[in-house]
């Protein structure tokens, strides 16, 4: 079983196909097999990395508080880059993992050939009212375990739409959502998604990134559109696509436009083709 020891932390990953790097973060609501259609299609051209979070299984799972930020998720990712001899790659992730990486890329753009940066910036906007909720929801996890919290989050309005078009995948995405460990999701979520920044919170960083980036949106994800357009029109080389009556989950959605847009994305920056905005 591949892993590689982040600060104590044993992380595993899996390594698919042969070419370029392309790396794929998972989401808080997924794990590593939430990637397995994008790892089918894109192993066909690329070398796809994908690997479960910390606090994910076959990934250690810490119980300590201090165990989970956003620097140190970054952090994670770089040292699978660094174990793995890979230079630079293409980085993926949608939502919390889109969120690392947006930051992986401004940490250490020298490694990023291009970032893609799916359904991210929850908790920017209506700011008190998501630590409010978030606060309601970890405190759930922590008193009852995963079950009913976790149901009742995977039937939000974001996530429904899965259930609309794929009940059979959608039932897949609960079943593993189920699965994590209720201490280490609710200690990921305080530690992590509650306290990292906000997107506005990055203007000058977005400012100056340079590395092409691709925003993907579902336009039923009400929580990320604004940070979506907030970040297409900072970040210097950015494009956005939106995802039609889609919610959070797009890549689980919509796998063949999810794909197809990637690939596009992935074969303009590439050749060069992928430009700056217009000032």
């Amino acid at each position: 079983m591949p892993k590689f020891s982040s600060d104590g932390v044993d992380i595993y990953y899996e390594v698919t196909g042969h070419g370029f790097p392309l790396v794929w973060s998972h989401e808080f609501g997924g794990s590593m097999e939430s990637w397995q259609n994008q790892v089918r299609y894109f192993s066909r051209r690329y070398q796809v990395i994908t690997y479960a979070a910390r606090g994910w299984a076959p990934s250690d799972v810490p119980t300590e508080p201090e165990a989970y930020s956003q620097d140190i998720v970054v952090n994670d990712l770089y040292l699978l880059l660094k174990h793995l001899g890979i230079e630079q790659a293409h980085i993926g992730g949608l939502s919390m993992g889109g969120n690392a990486t947006l930051n992986f890329g401004i940490a250490h753009p020298e490694m990023a050939r291009s970032l893609i940066v799916a359904s991210a910036g929850s908790g920017s906007s209506g700011r008190e009212k998501f630590l409010a909720s978030s606060k309601i929801f970890t405190d759930r996890l922590l008193a009852e375990g995963i079950d009913v919290p976790g149901t009742e989050y995977a039937h939000s309005n974001t996530r429904v739409q899965l259930l609309r078009k794929d009940p059979q995948g959608y039932a897949e995405f609960l079943r593993l959502f189920l699965a994590h460990n209720n201490v280490s999701a609710a200690l990921t979520f305080r530690g992590y998604v509650m306290a990292r920044p906000t997107v506005y919170a990055l203007e000058e960083k977005l400012r100056a990134l340079q590395v092409p980036t691709l925003i993907m949106i579902g336009d039923e994800d009400e929580p990320c559109v604004d940070p979506a357009v907030f970040m297409k029109r900072t970040i210097p080389r950015s494009g956005l696509v939106v995802f039609p009556q889609s919610g959070h989950a797009i890549n689980l959605e919509e796998p063949d436009l999810f794909n197809r847009s990637v690939m596009d994305f992935l074969t303009a920056v590439e050749a060069g083709r992928w430009v700056e905005r217009p000032a």
